[in-house]
C-alpha cells in the first residue's frame, strides 16, 4: 500500500471521528480525505508541495 492510500485512509478515519452528520459531515470527510491523499502523494514523491511553499525570488 502506498503512502497516498494510507494518507487517504487516515484522512477518512479522522473525518469519521469528527463527523457531525448529514451533508456537512460528508463534505468534511471528503476534505480531510483529500488532504490525506495530497500529503501521502507528497510523501510518495508523486507531487511536489515544496514548490507551493517556496517563496518566489525577487529579481
Amino acid at each position: 500500500m502506498t503512502h497516498a492510500v494510507l494518507g487517504l485512509f487516515a484522512g477518512l478515519l479522522l473525518a469519521i471521528a469528527g463527523i457531525v452528520g448529514g451533508f456537512g459531515g460528508f463534505l468534511f470527510a471528503l476534505v480531510l480525505g483529500a488532504i490525506g491523499l495530497v500529503i501521502g502523494a507528497h510523501s510518495d514523491g508523486t507531487i511536489d508541495l515544496s514548490a507551493l511553499l517556496r517563496g518566489r525570488g525577487r529579481g
